[in-house]
C-alpha cells in the first residue's frame, strides 16, 4: 500500500484582535487531539528565519482546504506580528479587503458568539521527543518549522481560539499606549474621552451615547495637546 506523507502538519490554537485580530496561533503545555504537546521555544528559530527574509507565515482559511485549489490557497490577510510568549504563539494580523476577508471578518464578529474563532498552525517537526509511557504525550515538540497560520471551524487545541477582532476605526489598548507615548492623541468622542478620564481604558467598552458640557470641554483640551 502507498502512502502520502503530508509536507506539514497542522495544529490548532484559541484566542485574537480585529478589522485588525490577535490570538493565540498554539498553546505550550497542554496536551491536543493529536496526543502532542509544543514546548517553549519551538517557534524561537523559524520565527528568526522568517525576521530575516522581513516576512511572516501565510494567512489561510481552513489551510487552504488542503490546497485542492488555487482559491482555496488564497490569503485571506497577512499576519503583522508573531512572538512567543509565557504562554505560546502570540499572532497579530489584519483581514485583506477582499470578499473572502471579509467574509472571515463577519463570521469573527458575529453575535452572540463568533462563528469562526479557531486558529491553527501548518507546520513541520523538526526536533522532538516520544513518549515512552502511556500517561506521556505521544510527542513534545522543540523545534518547528511553520509555514502558515490559518482561521479554523475546529482547532486541534481547544485553547488556540481568536481572543478579539477590531472594528474599522476601532483603536486597541496596546495602539492607545503607543499613540500616547508618541504624542499623538487618537481623535476621542466627547463620551469617549470623558470615560477614559473617569474610569480608565476598560471603562470605554461601555460607551454607547454622550455629548454634555463637561466631556465636550475635555475632549477638546485632549485635542489642544495634538495641536488641531
Amino acid at each position: 500500500m502507498n502512502s502520502f506523507l503530508a509536507p506539514f502538519e497542522i495544529k490548532f490554537a484559541t484566542d485574537a484582535k480585529a478589522g485588525a485580530f490577535q490570538g493565540y496561533g498554539a498553546i505550550f503545555g497542554n496536551v491536543d487531539s493529536y496526543g502532542d504537546v509544543i514546548a517553549p521555544g519551538a517557534f524561537k528559530r523559524t520565527l528568526k528565519e522568517w525576521g530575516k527574509k522581513k516576512s511572516l507565515p501565510a494567512m489561510l482559511a481552513q489551510h487552504g482546504g488542503w490546497g485542492m485549489t488555487a482559491g482555496d490557497m488564497m490569503p485571506i490577510g497577512v499576519w503583522t506580528d508573531m512572538r512567543e510568549d509565557e504562554k505560546g504563539l502570540w499572532c497579530e494580523g489584519v483581514f485583506a479587503d477582499t470578499p473572502r476577508g471579509q467574509e472571515a471578518y463577519a463570521l469573527c464578529k458575529m453575535e452572540p458568539r463568533p462563528a469562526l474563532d479557531g486558529l491553527s498552525i501548518g507546520y513541520a517537526a523538526k526536533t522532538y521527543t516520544v513518549g515512552t509511557k502511556p500517561e506521556e504525550p505521544r510527542r513534545t515538540l522543540q523545534d518547528i518549522e511553520l509555514f502558515e497560520v490559518s482561521l479554523v471551524t475546529m482547532p486541534a487545541n481547544p485553547k488556540a481560539r481568536v481572543s478579539a477582532v477590531k472594528s474599522a476605526g476601532e483603536m486597541t489598548k496596546r495602539e492607545f499606549e503607543r499613540a500616547l507615548e508618541c504624542g499623538t492623541l487618537p481623535k476621542l468622542t466627547s463620551s469617549e474621552a470623558k470615560r477614559l478620564l473617569s474610569g480608565g481604558w476598560e471603562a470605554m467598552s461601555a460607551v454607547r451615547d454622550a455629548g454634555d458640557r463637561e466631556a465636550a470641554d475635555i475632549l477638546r483640551r485632549l485635542r489642544a495637546l495634538r495641536g488641531e
